[in-house]
Formats: C-alpha cells, sequence, structure tokens
C-alpha cells in the first residue's frame, strides 16, 4: 500500500504575493508528489491557487494589524489550522506569517519548518523611537519563532542573514541561502532598444521606502537640467501600508507632468522593453525581484548601496550604486546612463549574463524543494 503524500502548507498573509513570488515554487511541490496547501486571508488570488489544485484555507489575518487582541485572535487561527491539517512542514512567507507561522509551528508540533526571509520588515530601516522599540520587539519574536528544533531560514542576502545569526535569533546550522525567488528567463529577455527619448523606469508598490518620492525628485532635478529624459513609474498604491504615498500626493506628481505614472502593470517585462534604465532606490530590500527582472530584460539598473539591493547587481558592471535617500546622485547616476549609450549597453548584457548565471527559476525551485527533502528525508 502506497504511503500518503507527504503534506506542505505554505503560510503567507497576502496570497497575491504567493501568486507573483512563489507560485513556481508550490506547482513545483505539487508536481513532486507533494499534498501542496496554502493558508492565507482571503483575496482575488485565492480562486487562481484553487484552480491549480491547491487546497486554500482562509486565516483571519491583517498585513499590517498592530492592535493586541487581533494580532492574538490571528496567532490562535493558525495555531488550530496547523492541528487540523496536520501539515509534515509548513513554508511561511513574508514577516507576520514567519513570525506567527514558526510560533504556531512549534506550538502545534509541526515536524518540520521553513522560513523565507524576503527582507526584515520595515522596522529595521534606520529610525528612531517607536521603530527601534519594534525593532527590539521583532528580534525577540524572531528568537521565538525560528527556535523550531527541525528548521530551515532561507536568506536572500547575507546582511538579513548576519543580523539574525549575531541577534542569537538563527542558528548557523539552520541557514540556506538562496537568491530570490528567480525570474523566468524565457518570458524575461532582452527586447531591441526603443527608439524616442531615453527612458527611465521603476516598478514598485507605491511607498516611501521604496524610494518613490527619490525617484520624483530626481526628475525633478534631471529636467531641470534640460535632459529630456521620460520617467516612468509603474505600481499601486497600497493604503494598508504606513509608508504608502497617499492619494493626493500621487495626484499632484501626474499634475505636475515630471513623471508618467502607468499604474498598476501586469506586464513588467513589456514595461521593460519600453526602457533604456531601471530604477529601484529603495531603503533596504530581501533580493528585489524588480531588479532581477530587469537584468533579466538586460537593461542597466540604478539602485541604493543598501542590503538586497546592493547584492542584486554587480556594482559598476550591470548597475550603478548610489547612496539611499540622495536624489542628486540617482540623478547624477540616471545622467551618465542616458549619455552613454555604449556603456548602457554593456551592462545590460552583463546584467543578462548574471541573470543567467545565478537568477534563473528553475535552480530557484530546485533549491526549495531540495529543502524539502532535507528535512522530511526524502
Amino acid at each position: 500500500m502506497d504511503a500518503a503524500p507527504r503534506r506542505v502548507l505554505f503560510f503567507i498573509t497576502n496570497p497575491a504575493f504567493l501568486v507573483s513570488h512563489r507560485l513556481p515554487v508550490a506547482l513545483a511541490a505539487r508536481d513532486a508528489g507533494y499534498e501542496v496547501h496554502v493558508a492565507s486571508m482571503g483575496g482575488p488570488a485565492v480562486a487562481q491557487l484553487e484552480s491549480l489544485g491547491l487546497t486554500h484555507h482562509v486565516l483571519p489575518m491583517s498585513r499590517t494589524s498592530m492592535r493586541p487582541w487581533t494580532e492574538a485572535r490571528s496567532l490562535w487561527a493558525v495555531w488550530r489550522l496547523f492541528r487540523r491539517v496536520r501539515p509534515d512542514l509548513v513554508h511561511a512567507v513574508t514577516l507576520k506569517s514567519v513570525l506567527y507561522g514558526g510560533i504556531a509551528a512549534r506550538a502545534a508540533q509541526v515536524p518540520a519548518y521553513v522560513a523565507a526571509i524576503s527582507g526584515l520588515g520595515y522596522v529595521f530601516i534606520q529610525g528612531t523611537g517607536k521603530r527601534r522599540v519594534l525593532r527590539s520587539l521583532a528580534l525577540v519574536l524572531y528568537r521565538l519563532a525560528l527556535g523550531h528544533p527541525r528548521s530551515r531560514v532561507i536568506f536572500q542576502n547575507p546582511a538579513d542573514r548576519d543580523v539574525l545569526v549575531q541577534a542569537g535569533a538563527v542558528r548557523p546550522t539552520q541557514v540556506v541561502m538562496l537568491r530570490g525567488s528567480g525570474v523566468d528567463l524565457g518570458r524575461f529577455s532582452p527586447a531591441p532598444w526603443p527608439d524616442g527619448p531615453i527612458t527611465v523606469a521603476m516598478a514598485s508598490r507605491l511607498l516611501h521606502d521604496k524610494g518613490v518620492r527619490e525617484f520624483i525628485e530626481a526628475a525633478r532635478l534631471s529636467a531641470a537640467r534640460g535632459e529630456a529624459l521620460r520617467w516612468c513609474l509603474a505600481g499601486s498604491l497600497d493604503l494598508d501600508n504606513p509608508a504608502s504615498v497617499q492619494p493626493a500626493e500621487l495626484q499632484a506628481w501626474q499634475a505636475e507632468g515630471i513623471v508618467d505614472y502607468v499604474g498598476e502593470c501586469p506586464d513588467v517585462a513589456g514595461f521593460y522593453a519600453q526602457a533604456h534604465i531601471v530604477t529601484l532606490p529603495s531603503y533596504r530590500e530581501g533580493l528585489p525581484k524588480s531588479l532581477i527582472e530587469a537584468a533579466a530584460c538586460g537593461r542597466p539598473v540604478v539602485t541604493t548601496d543598501v542590503p538586497g539591493c546592493r547584492d542584486v547587481i554587480e556594482p559598476n558592471v550591470s548597475g550603478l550604486l548610489v547612496p539611499v535617500r540622495d536624489a542628486q546622485a540617482l540623478a547624477d547616476a540616471i545622467g551618465r546612463l542616458a549619455r552613454d549609450a555604449e556603456l548602457r549597453m554593456q551592462m545590460g548584457a552583463a546584467g543578462r549574463a548574471l541573470a543567467e548565471r545565478d537568477y534563473g527559476l528553475q535552480s530557484i525551485v530546485q533549491g526549495h524543494l531540495a529543502v524539502y527533502g532535507e528535512l522530511l528525508g526524502r
């Protein structure tokens, strides 16, 4: 009699993030013979997950709530679900899911636990007062959540790894390094350089800590110098996030006419095909998917010298680094690439080579399956 398939449960706050960042891993686990479940709050992406044969469980979760009673109720619901579903392995993705998933997995005696650290969260961006207190609290929760005796913690950059290892939240033997979510090298491939004005593209949620204000200010500085560049911004507001750009601010930028705002962009590859330069002046990242996709598309990158962003390029080879929160430096670096077509082509080709070497989707997927196999003895 055949043994029942091992049960893997992906725990993530927002199901849309699983679709955009981890769906190939979930489908590969399904195809490898695992029984795959997903637990998250509700949302339009749930129907897509269920249509692909994944079993979905709705949890009472909020991405941004910090109300003690609400959060206690969410944690209790997660524990009850783990006790009912009895997964062999829980794979938690994004900050709140990692914290609650780790605590609940230990309490429910889930045999194996995988935590994906796709960035440590906004509280680890430099700040004072409330943010410093929250950072200390987050480290306490990380120590509790990541203490599962049979677990692995997947990091995307060494800075995040070092923070949690030095804080005693992660044992060195738990660490697995996987470079991002991977990229489909066929879908994201170099397109011919577009005609018309030099175009600078940024694709991101419209959050201040993604560097959106610096992007806007750099566009102003560039226009004041008469550079005649086209600056294009793609992405949506995230009003549940405390760092979100507000609608009135976005409307003022559009009225100013400095940037072309194209809204939510379902075809990022097509968006980058119309660009000569891609930028993400973020304050801190895990390993930004938008820049991995830009490299695969053969476009040079300008980004900030912060954890995650600096790790996704080869500085002065596939792109340029600038100081964080420095719109002048951002405008200068973009202006340098705008004036030098040969440098753009060299850096774009180097970015594509980097993507082929380090970011191919299949190698990232196989890395995840290897972690599952090691923990479950397959």
